[in-house]
């Protein structure tokens, strides 16, 4: 087994093995300490060694012996219960799958959504904590802090590890749902630095999206998010240059797109819509899937786009779903229809100066001929975003529409 695959076995059987340990054990942040140590032993170990017959029952053991090693002083005790718990773990963990509960957790309203985001990031995807603080573009020592902290909360709060009972569960299902869409979007649209692109956390997210689909099937608004990831991820190779610059969508070569990935997510999205009741989600996805199914930007259905945006407006009101509405609505009663949807949104405060506003407002007013207004708007959009590659895209476009000065006599 190569390097990378022992990297996604051990991603897989880590969230696991940690369920087992603090079901066991309790104490969270002592687990979890655990068992990112038996991963690094792994790590070490494995590409050398070759990986055991049982790798989840070693992790649990190596795991289990750390746990024990961390809170107990005497030595001849630690003997004893590294070697009971040793032995249970080889039978408790293979018989148990706790992700979904260990998602719960790390999803507890106790914690801020980055709190949230990092610690899920962490315990269930395995990623290390300088991996995630890259990912976030913030220091490894500020990262390393946050989770901390998050952890301790989860301590404070008394959470056992269970899954909430009476109404908690779909409260607590809608934050992890928010948590690993969040994640999914800074892969496939880094808020930050030189790559548009984070990879490793897109596939991250669609991982964990699966976990959970596998446990709660007949959920529509999981299957809806599954769909959503797959469909937006089959455009990947086609959102960048070889140069690493930004393709807009209606200027994409469609014939890239990963035709798996819409095959699934377009399945996904029927059985999503099969359900008695519509989701934000599950509307994104059929969103998504309208956009797939057009062979080429032309063809688009968006009088169809527009009619879903509109329901997911009623529904979910959020001012980028204004936005994206305001697009499909100048694409089937033109620009100047969808520039006045868009001054709804001027006295918005979450979107005071934001770049995508500022980028919409200006490609609507390339549409009517104010090349003026586009590059003013272009130009500042460029200025608000913290993208490299959306910073070049959007220079690019204020460059195309300046109107050219007076030639010197």
């Amino acid at each position: 087994m190569t390097g990378p695959d022992i990297e996604d076995l051990l991603r897989e059987l880590a969230p696991q093995v940690l369920g087992a340990l603090v079901r066991r054990h309790g104490g969270f942040e002592d687990c979890e300490d655990a068992v990112q140590e038996a991963v690094l032993a792994a790590t070490v170990q494995w590409p050398d060694e070759g990986v055991p017959n049982n790798p989840r029952g070693w992790l649990a053991t190596v795991a289990s012996r750390r746990l024990i090693d961390h809170v107990r002083s005497d030595r001849a005790r630690r003997e004893r219960e590294a070697a009971t718990a040793a032995e249970a773990a080889h039978s408790e963990v293979p018989d148990t799958d706790d992700t979904l509960v260990l998602l719960f957790l790390c999803c507890h309203p106790a914690l801020t959504a980055a709190s949230q985001t990092a610690l899920t990031l962490r315990a269930v995807g395995g990623l290390t904590t300088a991996e995630i603080a890259r990912a976030f573009l913030v220091p490894e020592a500020t990262m390393a802090a946050r989770i901390s902290r998050a952890k301790q909360r989860i301590k404070a709060a008394g959470s056992l590890f269970t899954l909430p009972d009476g109404a908690e569960p779909a409260e607590r299902l809608h934050v992890v749902l928010h948590v690993l869409y969040l994640i999914f979007n800074e892969g496939y649209t880094a808020s930050s630095g030189s790559r548009l692109h984070r990879a490793d956390l897109a596939h991250e997210a669609i991982r964990l999206t699966r976990i959970v689909h596998t446990q709660l099937p007949e959920d529509g608004e999981v299957t809806g998010l599954l769909a959503l990831m797959l469909l937006t991820h089959a455009r990947r190779d086609a959102r960048t240059t070889a140069s690493g610059d930004l393709v807009p969508l209606d200027e994409q070569d469609r014939t890239t797109w990963d035709p798996a990935l819409i095959d699934e997510g377009t399945e996904l999205v029927k059985a999503a819509l099969a359900g008695p009741a519509l989701g934000p989600y599950q509307l994104q996805a059929a969103i998504a899937a309208t956009h797939a199914d057009a062979p080429t930007a032309a063809e688009t259905n968006w009088p169809q786009v527009h009619a879903l945006y509109l329901i997911l407006e009623r529904i979910a009101p959020n001012p980028m779903v204004t936005l994206n509405r305001a697009i499909a609505l100048a694409e089937t009663e033109g620009p100047h229809a969808g520039l006045a949807l868009l001054s709804t949104l001027d006295s918005d405060e979450r979107m005071a100066g934001h770049h995508r506003l500022l980028a919409v407002r200006g490609h609507l007013l390339e549409k009517t001929g104010d090349l003026a207004g586009a590059h003013e708007h272009y130009r500042r959009a460029a200025k608000a975003t913290a993208s490299i590659a959306e910073q070049r895209y959007l220079e690019s476009r204020a460059s195309r529409v300046r109107r050219p000065g007076p030639e010197a006599s």
